[in-house]
């Protein structure tokens, strides 16, 4: 990321924290060739990378009330959420309270009375379960390694479970390996009734798991699909090319 420059830079007991920029974009990173978060400038609320755009597909299946965000990063997902629904409750949980600072001066993060933002482990959050059951959680919790082990525990996933409404989704972000994970598929399957995932292009395994057994038809659903791409402003079908039921 040579053609960015630093804009901010500060160090935590778990490592570096960097701001990098240009003339169009904003760039978290926790180390060498790291992006955590990236935003247009000009536009924050539309997802640059793939594996957001993909998170955010659940809005094909869900219209949330209420979400939990775990791992706030730049606010890509609450940038999109909200200019998806500006009426949705949402709760993002960060450990690094210096990601949250800079998220609020550097990325446009939208402050306001239906955003709660907790300095916390998102697993030690979801354990103490102290907040009301939400539609929807998205887990996005990454380190300049990669994924948090700890959401692919089956105590997170089964608190995650315990934290969703009857009818709610769990949105898990992993890695392209992760999909050959038997494990973290058979805890999926045993808490939820129906579990989908996609691959997207920049690698990352993106899993959608139902507490009910609906249908994901509204998948191929082409008005569904150009309706969720207007209020998003990006295409969705892009992130739903390999979408199928992991089973």
């Amino acid at each position: 990321m040579s053609d960015y420059q630093q804009l901010h830079h500060v160090s935590d007991d778990i490592g570096p924290i960097f701001v990098l920029e240009d003339n169009e974009f904003r760039i978290l990173s926790f180390g060498d060739n790291d992006e955590q978060s990236k935003i247009l400038k000009a536009q924050p609320h539309v997802p640059q990378h793939t594996y957001i755009q993909a998170m955010l597909a659940v809005l094909l299946f869900s219209k949330p009330k209420s979400a939990i965000i775990l791992g706030l990063g730049g606010g890509g997902l609450v940038h999109a959420l909200r200019r998806y629904d500006a009426a949705i409750k949402l709760t993002a949980v960060e450990l690094r309270k210096d990601v949250i600072e800079i998220s609020k001066r550097y990325f446009q993060l939208p402050i306001g009375k239906k955003l709660n933002i907790v300095h916390q482990d998102g697993g030690d959050f979801l354990a103490n379960a102290e907040h009301k059951r939400v539609d929807v959680i998205f887990a996005d919790m990454y380190i300049e390694q990669g994924v948090d082990e700890k959401q692919l525990t089956t105590e997170f996933i089964e608190n995650c479970h315990k934290g969703l409404k009857a009818d709610g989704f769990l949105v898990l972000n992993c890695w392209k390996e992760h999909s050959k994970s038997e494990l973290l598929k058979q805890t999926l399957s045993q808490h939820f009734a129906n579990v989908y995932a996609t691959l997207t292009g920049g690698g990352n395994w993106v899993i959608y798991a139902s507490k009910q057994p609906q249908s994901f038809s509204a998948a191929t659903n082409k008005q569904h699909l150009q309706q969720l791409s207007q209020q998003l402003d990006y295409s969705v079908s892009r992130s739903l090319t390999r979408f199928t039921q992991w089973e």
